[in-house]
């Protein structure tokens, strides 16, 4: 798949005010810091679509982008954000949370991993809540650039243990870097095959 066009749409913290047509949505989520803004942007060939900042927590809302006119990305709020005010993150928790659940368009969600860290427990709770809700999944690894080619081996074997635990099967699995843009056309080519295989 190419990135031809790629347009912000809208924000907001309720799953009603999304877009109503019936256009696939894929979300990417993941805990703060974890560089999805950076990832999103790389995916889209605009470095300046998704806000990145060196502040962690600062996608609050629920955005809508329009991607070649066909699909929407869409970037959620990041969890486990410990500056944020308990009364905000639960509010954020309400929202993703209804979005999730309630989203009929919603054909996969990309849980952002920083592949230099060993299974985070609030990560590996997220992907088994969403295993639990019968939520679409894929695994993305980020930052691979910022490790060796054994390190990163050694924790994404780490992470298959832990998710083996719970799962039969591991979800997809992407490994990537929004430096040298590694893995972009892995995932965009398995959004493609899944938006072809609703039609």
């Amino acid at each position: 798949m190419k990135i031809k066009e790629a347009a912000f749409v809208i924000s907001n913290s309720d799953y009603k005010l999304c877009p109503t047509d019936e256009r696939a949505e894929f979300a990417f989520i993941g805990r703060s810091n974890v560089g999805k803004s950076s990832l999103i942007n790389m995916l889209v060939n605009n470095k300046n679509l998704a806000k990145t900042s060196g502040r962690p927590g600062k996608t609050q809302l629920i955005n809508h982008f329009i991607i070649n006119n066909d699909w929407f990305l869409v970037d959620l709020p990041g969890y486990g954000y410990a500056k944020a005010s308990k009364v905000q993150r639960e509010k954020w928790e309400k929202f993703i949370v209804e979005y999730l659940t309630r989203r009929k368009q919603l054909l996969n969600v990309f849980v952002l991993l920083d592949c230099r860290l060993e299974p985070q427990k609030i990560d590996l709770e997220f992907m088994n809540w969403c295993g639990e809700k019968q939520i679409p999944f894929s695994m993305v690894f980020t930052k691979i650039d910022k490790l060796s080619s054994t390190a990163l081996q050694k924790n994404l074997a780490k992470y298959k243990k832990e998710m083996l635990k719970y799962w039969d099967a591991l979800p997809p699995v992407f490994t990537t870097s929004s430096e040298s843009a590694f893995g972009k056309e892995k995932i965009l080519n398995y959004i493609e095959q899944i938006i072809d295989s609703m039609k």
